[in-house]
């Protein structure tokens, strides 16, 4: 049977139009004589499959005091770039980018901007995006073979802005007991277990084949459009048919494999102010040992909202009103960027301290840091503060600051990141955030 089973193997069916997406875990019959490398059938690259995360926080930055000195390996961090510094073998920095697309509504704007190099939709009233998120189009790839497609959370709580298109948001989860209980409560074993099968399966998977033999013969009778329109419908299958193998088989064998601590039931704010420093860190250890466990490769962190007003500690008033209210070198705005990008480099730190074949995780992962402004008081769409973290698995270059001195579109950053993920991509964005282009600077 190993000559026929790959990764990317997985079984047919439907159970009731339920929308999941899952495939086989990592076994070991994927793995090669030293337990370390997949198959080449699929995107790994450094030994093991490339993930991607988003990191976001709202309100933008400072850009005189984001913008590191020097250039390549001998770049220096700048004042809201100081927390991250420890990391500066791990990480790269972006700079002097703009977003390619018009700053119509204040915050979300920029936020479809760079999230999916799109104009916002609807402007005036009801906004959206036009498309899905860059972490739902790698999601879309890489998503395929794992339990869950992508995982979004977030600390702020309501801050999510993970899209599948318009009209279409995935909610961040903002409960870390509640991300702890979805990933690695009931369906879930650590490798060695005895997998616990619901004795239900055998009932789904007989339902299941039952209603493929009414789809075949279904298809034989409708047109086109109407085959188009089942397509469509089909998607929730394959997320079905990935699930209930994921059930039925043993849980994936990776060595990094381990159950993160269980979080506390609640994390109540303190005189107002939301624990947004404390849920970040127990959100970053849950999803690094869901990534080390293959329960998914896609995920996104809103550690804060756009156009969000929340108390920060030490903070005088809410973050969005002193962007716009704090005068002069507005200090407390700063304290509240060293804030959000502490909470980046807890995210990192998070996936470098898992131990993974001769690396860490960090190495098979890229995390795409940012906000949807530069600088919030003037909602500005230039400069754009972007921070990559990681190599995905050797495909992006780490240790550099790479500065565009000519403004380019910052969908070459997303445009590169996407193929650095395996996405066979001709082009990024549309209309003015659009590119064919790359950014060859931070490719390996």
């Amino acid at each position: 049977m190993a000559d026929f089973l790959s990764r990317r193997t997985v079984l047919k069916g439907l159970l009731g139009g339920t929308v999941v997406s899952l495939g086989l875990p990592a076994l070991e019959i994927f793995l090669n004589s030293h337990g370390t490398a997949f198959a080449e059938d699929g995107p790994a690259v450094s030994g093991f499959p490339r993930r991607f995360g988003l990191f976001f926080w709202g309100n933008g930055v400072l850009p005189d005091r984001w913008v590191p000195s020097g250039e390549g390996v001998d770049w220096v961090a700048s004042e809201q770039l100081e927390p991250v510094y420890h990391l500066k073998d791990l990480i790269s920095i972006v700079s002097g980018m703009r977003l390619g697309v018009p700053n119509s509504v204040p915050h979300f704007a920029g936020a479809a901007g760079i999230l999916t190099g799109s104009p916002a939709l609807n402007p005036y009233d009801n906004v959206t995006f036009a498309g899905p998120t860059i972490d739902q189009i790698i999601a879309q790839n890489a998503g395929e073979d794992t339990r869950f497609r992508s995982l979004e959370f977030g600390a702020g709580g309501g801050s999510g802005q993970s899209h599948n298109g318009p009209n279409s948001k995935n909610p961040a989860e903002e409960s870390p007991f509640a991300l702890f209980e979805r990933v690695f409560g009931g369906g879930f074993q650590l490798p060695g277990e005895e997998p616990v099968i619901d004795p239900t399966l055998a009932l789904r998977r007989s339902v299941l084949d039952a209603v493929m033999e009414d789809i075949q013969r279904l298809n034989s009778r409708i047109g086109a459009t109407d085959k188009l329109r089942m397509e469509q419908h089909l998607e929730g299958v394959r997320s079905l048919e990935k699930r209930l193998a994921k059930l039925e088989e043993d849980p994936p064998n990776l060595a990094a494999c381990a159950l993160p601590t269980q979080p506390e039931a609640d994390y109540p704010e303190i005189e107002g102010r939301p624990q947004l420093r404390l849920k970040n860190q127990v959100f970053s250890e849950i999803i690094a040992y869901a990534l080390a466990c293959d329960q998914t490769r896609v995920f996104s962190n809103f550690f804060s909202a756009p156009l969000n007003n929340f108390l920060f500690e030490g903070a005088p008033a809410g973050h969005h009103q002193m962007t716009h209210d704090e005068p002069g070198a507005q200090p407390e705005c700063h304290n509240i960027t060293l804030q959000c990008i502490e909470a980046l480099a807890v995210q990192i730190e998070a996936l470098r301290d898992v131990a993974e074949g001769d690396g860490t995780l960090l190495d098979s992962c890229l995390v795409l840091g940012t906000s949807e402004v530069s600088w919030g008081k003037t909602h500005s769409l230039d400069e754009f503060p972007i921070v990559l973290a990681g190599s995905c698995g050797g495909k992006l270059k780490t240790g550099i600051h790479y500065r565009s001195a000519g403004q380019e579109n910052a969908s070459k950053a997303l445009l590169s990141i996407c193929r650095a993920m395996g996405l066979d991509l001709a082009q990024f964005g549309t209309e003015g955030g659009q590119t064919s282009d790359g950014l060859g600077a931070i490719e390996v």
